[in-house]
């Protein structure tokens, strides 16, 4: 009975998505039109009905429920709780419930919250919302029904992909959902403020928690992706530039230009044009993303689809969201207003330099990605990797991190080289003399000093605008772009260390034989099996010294028995200068065992580091929440006083 509550949930909140896109175009059409009144409505209870169709899934897969599909394909009776809940979305069916879900829950707070535009403009953006969720509900009913039962119950379920068996992804999928869906708000707000001319900084501010919630969002995700791969891989690495993660960086990059950018709009009134191009570019990266990863063009753990037919029918929604975006915009572009001038010594300036680096690194990323794709799709295999990625993107990405540290010192408007020169001239003493030191006392390569000199001087820049201020005057939204971009230094001063300072070895060892990583010894104690929940696992024992007392490590290679499937489980020692990873392999004959081990300098920085970017957005996102708190206030308090003193001139006038 839950299924078919579910399935009756999902058709009627399909049926309001239709009826919210409908009302709201036809509002759009003219004003006072009555039938515009429903789209708030109809946004609020198909959000309700999309979250009770989720949650009828998700009980389907607590109780294990084998006479639905879904259940049967992804689930089994002796996994782990929260594997069963984690099962829901993951895989394609789930997946794709859960992003309608979260697209029908952003429609509804729209519909309930938003207060601030022109109500035909609200109209015109729950009408462009309704449009995209009626493409997805199309998609997920008609060629991805998660409730779809089968003829009989099956005896026991089929199992979650073990790779997938893990905290990580109980957290990944559902933060990277979030954020592609607030990258389909801002592309609604884009589409509703072009087609009622309202592309101004009152637009700007509407949008910007949506752009900013997006943001915070895909860092969190793509962050607890990269962990997730790093340690439960077992191949040692943080970034593997493989398609999927590129399908999640490619929008993380276009939503961060689309956040500064729009920032300037709503603070300044200048970029309206160039937000709202990079409003329909973030929009189109997380559909592109969607059509890699689920279209069955590649073969990836990452990945949730092998049906071509799904990935025409996403590729058809791209074209005609984007095509009809861009064609609206073309259509429009003359009757947005140029906004307010700005110097080239300027703050804005800082900004578009490094929006325009974002963009091409962005356009790196995505020739990358797709040429292989296409030249397999010509019948010729070509694999493109870090040796292309990474010194293509440093081309751009070393300008931007420089533009990046001076941009904050610099004024709004207009600024002069004078009042800068001594900021500029410390950070560059940091940048010199930190590439110095990095490339006299290391072998590390050319990139690695260079990402440790700029990491070292995106660390000073980042507190400079708080010099000469009283600390607990300072705003939030200064104290968030702060600790972000403190942030940006750390992740980059990990990324720099990991890559030129790693070391790595391969030994083959009996019980009481060791190897030398770095600064430790490590030595085989032995190998034993481990019975876990649904798992049989042969564990070795390592003891780690690096002269000082020993740690025990615990490295496994883990039998899953449903799916039958083996995955290595690493073990990590946490020092604060670095690392130890240690992974078991197969046996070596002669009672030997092999070892893969590394020694990773400050490599658990790139993850912290992402942590204080999450965080700074989060600040920058409550000081502007408190900000537009205070300015309904004062505009309260404003209209109570002219309120009063018009009625004191009628009592004086009726006196009179």
């Amino acid at each position: 009975m839950t299924a078919e509550i579910g399935l009756a949930a999902l058709w009627m909140a399909a049926a309001l998505c239709m009826l919210q896109f409908i009302a709201g175009a036809l509002a759009t059409r003219s004003e006072g039109n009555d039938i515009g009144a429903l789209t708030r409505p109809a946004a609020i209870v198909q959000g309700l009905l999309a979250l009770t169709a989720f949650a009828c899934l998700l009980w389907l897969f607590a109780i294990t429920d084998l006479s639905v599909k879904l259940v049967a394909t992804n689930s089994h009776s002796e996994k782990p709780m929260i594997y069963k809940l984690t099962g829901a979305w993951g895989n394609h069916e789930g997946s794709m419930l859960l992003w309608v879900a979260v697209m029908a829950l952003s429609g509804a707070a729209i519909g309930a919250l938003e207060k601030r535009l022109p109500e035909r403009t609200i109209q015109a953006v729950l009408a462009a919302q309704g449009a995209v969720g009626v493409g997805f509900y199309a998609f997920l009913i008609g060629s991805s029904n998660p409730f779809e039962r089968l003829p009989s119950p099956a005896a026991q379920g089929a199992g979650l992909n073990p790779l997938l068996q893990d905290w990580g992804l109980a957290f990944h999928p559902p933060t990277l959902y979030i954020g592609y869906v607030g990258l389909s708000v801002a592309f609604s707000f884009v589409v509703g403020a072009l087609i009622t001319r309202q592309v101004n900084p009152d637009f700007a501010r509407a949008m910007r928690p949506w752009v900013l919630g997006a943001w915070v969002f895909l860092t969190l995700g793509i962050a607890a992706g990269s962990w997730w791969a790093y340690y439960e891989l077992g191949w040692g690495g943080w970034w593997f530039w493989d398609p999927v993660e590129n399908a999640s960086l490619m929008p993380w990059l276009a939503a961060t230009a689309l956040l500064h950018s729009v920032t300037v709009l709503a603070a300044r009134d200048a970029l309206r044009t160039w937000t709202v191009m990079l409003g329909v570019v973030a929009f189109s990266m997380s559909m592109l993303g969607t059509f890699i990863v689920r279209s069955g063009v590649l073969t990836s753990v990452h990945s949730f689809a092998v049906d071509p037919e799904r990935g025409v029918f996403i590729l058809i929604l791209l074209a005609l969201y984007i095509g009809g975006a861009l064609a609206l915009f073309a259509w429009r572009a003359s009757s947005i207003a140029e906004g307010k001038r700005f110097a080239v010594a300027s703050r804005e300036t800082a900004l578009v330099f490094n929006n325009i680096m974002l963009c091409a690194i962005l356009g790196v990323v995505l020739l990358g990605t797709l040429y292989p794709l296409m030249a397999e799709a010509a019948g010729d295999r070509v694999s493109i990797g870090p040796p292309y990625f990474n010194p293509v993107s440093a081309v751009f990405a070393l300008p931007m991190f420089a533009v990046m540290a001076v941009g904050p010192i610099l004024r709004w408007r207009q600024d002069s080289a004078r009042r800068i020169s001594k900021g500029v001239i410390v950070l560059a003493a940091v940048g010199v003399v930190t590439a110095l030191a990095g490339a006299l006392l290391s072998d590390a390569g050319v990139l690695p000093v260079l990402g440790l000199a700029f990491a070292a001087v995106i660390a000073v820049a980042a507190v400079m605008p708080l010099y000469g201020r009283k600390l607990s005057r300072t705003p939030m939204a200064t104290w968030g772009m702060v600790l972000a971009h403190f942030g940006v230094a750390v992740s980059l001063f990990g990324m720099a260390s990991e890559s030129g300072f790693s070391k790595e070895t391969l030994a083959a060892v009996s019980a009481g034989e060791g190897a030398q990583i770095g600064p430790y010894e490590v030595t085989l104690e032995g190998v034993e099996p481990l019975a876990g929940p649904n798992w049989t696992a042969l564990e070795a024992r390592l003891s780690a010294s690096d002269g000082g007392d020993a740690v025990i490590l615990r490295p496994q290679s883990r039998t899953f028995v449903q799916p039958v499937q083996t995955t290595t489980e690493s073990a990590l020692l946490n020092r604060w200068d670095g690392q130890l990873y240690a992974v078991l392999g197969q046996a070596a004959g002669d009672g030997r065992w092999q070892l893969r081990l590394w020694w990773k300098p400050f490599v658990a920085m790139i993850w912290y580091g992402s942590l204080l970017i999450a965080l700074g957005g989060i600040l920058a996102a409550a000081g502007h929440i408190r900000r537009s708190r205070r300015r309904k206030a004062q505009e309260a308090r404003l209209a109570e006083r002219q309120a009063d003193q018009l009625m004191v001139r009628q009592q004086e006038e009726a006196i009179a």
